[in-house]
């Protein structure tokens, strides 16, 4: 089976000389599978979902995604492919405070060119699914962060999307709301979706995740099977 993602000799640097963010890296991601990159703070691991999501471009190699060349897209055309191919799950949420939880999981759907009529039935389809069917009227102010970070998520995959990145999704996250957060993957997981998964906690990334990648200085460490897929 064709990888979903395939990096070849992904190189970044951010000012000439430096030490690379991503150094002549090389990776392929399944379709279907949970991969989690872990390292430390600076190894990498943001600067490589960015690439992958289209929000920056390499220095030197290829990247492809889906079948796109991502590293070859215009600015116009990366916008175009983040909205169509790629769902985003961050740290800190970044809910629009002024819209209500429907409206912020509808936004995306609704920049992607979909009708109003389709994003109302997909967003009242992901309200049921997460949980969320009695927040839809509600401000992101008034939900707890574990709500919030729901949210963000059914908004990361409104537009079905072939691949989810989350970065540090737990990172704002108590203990039980992180593990809830991950379970919640996992479970979008079992439904078909392909997740890269960026978090520093290897507890809650070993059982969930099915691959576990390490990236130190901008170089792969160690690449091992977390778990078999069921």
């Amino acid at each position: 089976m064709q990888p979903l993602i395939q990096l070849r000799n992904v190189t970044k640097r951010y000012d000439t000389g430096s030490q690379p963010a991503l150094d002549d890296i090389d990776l392929e991601i399944e379709t279907g599978r949970i991969t989690a990159i872990m390292g430390p703070s600076g190894g990498g691991k943001s600067t490589l979902l960015n690439m992958i999501g289209g929000l920056d471009r390499p220095t030197r190699g290829e990247i492809e995604v889906a079948g796109v060349r991502v590293d070859r897209l215009s600015e116009t055309g990366a916008a175009q492919f983040r909205r169509t191919n790629v769902g985003f799950v961050f740290q800190f949420f970044h809910l629009l405070d002024d819209l209500s939880v429907a409206d912020n999981i509808g936004v995306a759907a609704l920049l992607a060119g979909r009708n109003r009529s389709e994003v109302r039935v997909r967003v009242d389809e992901l309200l049921g699914q997460l949980g969320l069917a009695d927040k839809a009227r509600h401000f992101p102010s008034t939900l707890s962060g574990g709500e919030r970070q729901r949210v963000a998520i059914a908004r990361a995959i409104v537009n079905r999307p072939a691949i989810l990145l989350a970065d540090e999704p737990t990172g704002a996250l108590d203990r039980r709301n992180g593990e809830n957060a991950l379970a919640l993957l996992e479970d979008l997981n079992r439904r078909g979706q392909t997740v890269l998964l960026v978090t520093h906690d290897e507890g809650l990334a070993q059982g969930r995740a099915h691959r576990i990648v390490h990236l130190v200085d901008g170089a792969i460490t160690s690449d091992r099977v977390a778990r078999m897929v069921a």
